[in-house]
């Protein structure tokens, strides 16, 4: 099956999910360390079901978390896109951006490189006015990704789909409004 860009970045391609993903996916999601700020690792089964959602939010909002992978290779490495939220806090319904990598993709710039081209998506195609991101307490690492790509910190909240998980519930929100916004 062809592997078409929906847009580009200098280093990535962002497209829609392929049945061809799902083991490399899978192993993203089984991995302990890349999943240790959520509270499990996702099995093969339900990397399938994740990805149809990211499929079917793709077909109903014209956005998902996309697919991604380096240009120059063709490798895919995990997601950076955008969802819908409703989940009940402060801060939502929103669309948030949100990224996912392997380990072997860390450390290289690409989380806040494709989230600035998904933040001009949201920004010049979408017409969104506002996009969110969230994340634990502790993770200092997407935290970080999001001070460079501009957002602000809007607050803390007790995340509603994370209750029956205490050691994951604190979670942070940042916020970036689409002021004439330009990321690249």
């Amino acid at each position: 099956m062809e592997k078409a860009y929906l847009f580009t970045s200098e280093r990535l391609g962002f497209r829609d999910w392929i049945p061809g993903d799902l083991d490399a996916f899978a192993a993203i999601n089984a991995d302990e360390e890349v999943m240790r700020h959520f509270p499990k690792r996702l099995n093969k089964n339900e990397t399938d079901q994740f990805i149809q959602r990211l499929q079917a939010q793709y077909q109903q909002n014209g956005y998902t978390y996309f697919a991604t992978e380096i240009l120059s290779s063709g490798t895919f490495i995990g997601f950076i896109g955008l969802a819908y939220q409703d989940y009940a806090s402060d801060f939502t319904p929103a669309v948030d951006i949100g990224w996912r990598l392997k380990k072997s993709a860390w450390g290289k710039g690409y989380a806040t490189e494709g989230a600035k081209r998904c933040l001009d998506f949201a920004f010049g195609q979408l017409g969104l006015r506002k996009v969110i991101a969230t994340c634990t307490a502790d993770n200092a690492k997407s935290e970080n990704v999001m001070k460079k790509i501009g957002m602000t910190k809007a607050g803390e909240f007790n995340h509603p789909k994370l209750m029956d998980y205490p050691a994951f519930q604190r979670c942070l929100c940042y916020v970036v409004e689409n002021n004439g916004h330009k990321s690249v």
